[in-house]
């Protein structure tokens, strides 16, 4: 229930950013529900069938995941068998979370940027870091018959996610995790379905939304913080990834009662 502001759909399921009014329902139906709800600073979680209310108006983004996409990444968690696969109603929101959130709001508001591929690896690092933070300690085998199932490519996943840098050397992170250079290509693009690099040019374009449709800072700074040893290789970088420039995507994306940063 509640106004639809705008909607996406794809092989994972539905995202939905909605208005809620006060007393507005959200219903998962056969599959699971994720609510992500800055206000409150928290996650919702809804099993197959179960509702939630709102009590106060509010933005609110709802990921209406589809059960194969869940099942197919995450069988341990979302197997057939596992009918309420979350144990809590509600959760704190982690910063990685709402970092997700806030790139997946932009993303879904300014749908004529929108990527296919660039959502689903934000959806797809969203249930990664739900199960980590949320599911893992609580579960037996959570990373049971996943992709992400080898520990050494979750842990370069978590250590690109820490610090995603442009600059950073592929052979020296496949080391940090105890692998050849050949063998941790292969295991990576098999976990997760990107090669390293482009799973890291993903996250730095999600770290540059974030940054750029804040406001926070200027170009020249964001570009920095990223690894590129010149603002003019960011804008090459992000116009390439993402189809304007990203003076452009700050304009289109900023909130009417912000100051745009200089360039």
């Amino acid at each position: 229930m509640g106004r639809l502001v705008r909607v996406f759909e794809g092989r994972f399921g539905r995202l939905a950013l909605t208005d809620l009014a006060p007393q507005d329902p959200l219903k998962a139906d056969a599959d699971p529900a994720i609510i992500l709800q800055h206000a409150d600073g928290e996650v919702r979680f809804l099993n197959p069938g179960e509702l939630h209310v709102t009590l106060d108006a509010r933005r609110a983004l709802v990921f209406y995941a589809a059960g194969h996409w869940l099942r197919s990444g995450f069988p341990g968690v979302f197997g057939p068998e596992d009918g309420n696969p979350f144990p809590e109603p509600r959760e704190p929101m982690t910063p990685r979370i709402r970092q997700l959130a806030d790139a997946l709001a932009v993303e879904i508001l300014n749908d004529r940027f929108l990527s296919p591929e660039r959502v689903e690896f934000m959806l797809q690092e969203l249930v990664l870091s739900i199960v980590e933070t949320y599911l893992a300690g609580r579960r037996g085998a959570p990373w049971r018959g996943s992709r992400f199932e080898d520990s050494r490519i979750r842990r370069a996943i978590a250590l690109l996610r820490a610090h995603p840098n442009k600059d950073l050397n592929m052979d020296q992170l496949a080391s940090q995790v105890g692998l050849s250079r050949s063998r941790f290509y292969d295991l990576f693009q098999l976990c997760t379905g990107f090669s390293p690099r482009t799973y890291l040019d993903l996250l730095c374009i999600e770290a540059a939304i974030s940054r750029l449709s804040s406001g926070r800072g200027k170009i020249a700074e964001v570009s920095a913080e990223l690894g590129f040893s010149a603002q003019s290789n960011f804008t090459r970088f992000f116009l390439n990834q993402v189809g304007v420039p990203p003076s452009e995507y700050r304009r289109a994306t900023a909130r009417p009662d912000e100051p745009e940063s200089a360039e």
